[in-house]
């Protein structure tokens, strides 16, 4: 007789997680607190970018859309093995060695990808974000080369076809709002005043984000002052549930995914706008200039590293300066690097003939410390080595007591803009413990059993930084993972 399977959430964990569970011949029901319109969890906001190891072009061509592309005869992917990969995540986690649940990402990362494949689930090359123009060559430069097809919202209905495909059944506004239990098994879940049993139960429904006094109560500092770039519907509702019968928190409870987004954007702002649109109320070109806080002081290296690599943690630098929030610059040499979003029609940006009547116009910045940081940052650029956006190119302020490590150029080119940004928060990483095969574990690590976890529940995945495209990656390996161990 069939497993019954219940999968909270509708989102790529939970997508993986349900499509993984039909495959293994169980019955799938798919819970979702949200309606139809607002389903998909955090996926749907997400530009669909998914960070894997590969060896070279052959791992990639089966995974697109459209393997005739002209422009891939013309195209340097690079290849992005599992040492670089866990070398990338070792450089986020602040001495921690890797954690069994890194090392299962690395490992399950390309399988999960021909995985998806298999469903259906086609992939496209990053041209625009993760690649430049070199000597008439497409050079893929960060490990990060391939999105779904229509980004997030293209991922979401891609999985979601897939599992409609299999037989699996979703029912939309129908919150879980407990677990049911029986000598210590998870038997089923309370959906409103109905109980309905299960023999496993698939806990995938996101960390919680979207809830301020979560926020402020399990991480602290500033973040209940973060803008909600996600879902509203994260609110750590699986989180609590789970703890309530004795699941063990586990991973970095106060660490976050967060990006500097647009000051004015509104919470949970984009999902009514096209899928090419939604990311670009992110601002993450700041290595291409630089970012000055109330005091105008720049506070950290804007070209410390490529952007997949900083810009989580530039979130969180942003949103601790004074006001929580910050100014990127930038001058007229690199317009045309500069990302989509800066010229977004719902941009917010003050812009200058000169600096200092640039200064001038940053609401909520010291006029003549700002003009003072720009003019010292200006006199410190290298003018001896050439700017290259395609490679940590060493083009540095040296005499700086904070430098700018690669792609310092002086900002002397007007017209001069200056965009106003703060930080926001997508995923927690604090979540649950699993074991191998995806059971939650109690504080004494024995399996809860019957309770499954997957995506942004699963704790211990990242902690003080993120690569980028790992989020996504990470609820394909342990959806497909839970999914499977659940159904047999």
């Amino acid at each position: 007789m069939s497993k019954q399977v219940i999968v909270v959430g509708s989102g790529n964990a939970a997508l993986c997680a349900g499509i993984a569970a039909l495959e293994a011949g169980a019955q799938v029901l798919m819970l979702e607190k949200a309606d139809e319109a607002l389903a998909g969890g955090n996926t749907k906001y997400t530009a669909g970018a998914m960070r894997f190891a590969y060896d070279g072009a052959d791992d990639l061509l089966p995974l697109l859309k459209d393997p005739d592309d002209p422009r891939l005869e013309i195209t340097d992917f690079g290849g992005y093995t599992t040492t670089r990969f866990a070398e990338d995540l070792l450089g986020f986690n602040g001495g921690r060695p890797l954690s069994p649940e890194q090392e299962r990402l690395i490992s399950g990362s390309l399988p999960a990808l021909q995985w998806l494949g298999g469903h259906g689930v086609k992939f496209e090359p990053i041209y625009s974000r993760q690649s430049f123009e070199k000597d008439g060559r497409h050079v893929f430069w960060g490990g990060l080369t391939l999105a779904a097809e229509n980004e997030g919202v293209g991922l979401f209905e891609m999985e979601l076809a897939a599992f409609e495909r299999l037989g699996g059944a979703i029912r939309y506004s129908s919150a879980v709002t407990g677990l049911l239990s029986q000598e210590g098994r998870v038997i089923g879940v309370q959906a409103g005043d109905e109980d309905i049993p299960a023999d496993a139960v698939i806990l995938a429904c996101g960390g919680f984000e979207a809830s301020e006094a979560r926020r402020k109560e399990w991480m602290g500092g500033h973040w209940d002052k973060a803008k909600v770039r996600g879902t509203p519907m994260n609110t750590g509702d699986g989180l609590a549930m789970a703890s309530g019968i004795g699941a063990q928190r586990y991973g970095l409870m106060d660490g976050c995914h967060a990006t500097p987004m647009d000051l004015h954007m509104a919470d949970y702002g984009g999902l009514d706008l096209p899928a090419s649109e939604r990311k670009n109320y992110r601002k993450i070109c700041y290595f291409l200039g630089v970012m000055l806080n109330a005091n105008g002081d720049r506070f950290v290296d804007e070209g410390e590293n490529f952007r997949n690599y900083t810009y989580a943690q530039f979130g969180k630098a942003v949103l601790d300066q004074p006001g929580h929030f910050a100014w990127q610059i930038f001058d007229a040499k690199v317009d045309d690097l500069l990302y989509a979003e800066y010229s977004f029609h719902d941009a917010h940006f003050v812009q200058a003939d000169t600096l200092a009547e640039l200064c001038q116009k940053l609401e909520g910045v010291d006029a003549d410390a700002a003009r003072a940081t720009l003019d010292a940052f200006n006199k410190a650029v290298n003018d001896d080595t050439p700017f290259d956006p395609t490679s940590l190119d060493g083009k540095n302020t040296p005499d700086l007591p904070l430098p700018k490590s690669n792609w310092a150029q002086k900002l002397d080119t007007a017209p001069f803009k200056a965009y106003p940004v703060t930080g926001g928060i997508t995923f927690t990483y604090g979540g649950l413990k699993v074991s191998e095969n995806g059971e939650v574990l109690r504080n004494d690590d024995t399996p809860i059993k019957g309770l499954y976890a997957a995506g942004e529940m699963v704790g211990g995945v990242f902690f003080e930084g993120y690569p980028g495209g790992s989020g996504l990656t990470s609820g394909a390996v342990f959806g497909q993972n839970a999914g499977r161990n659940a159904a047999q």
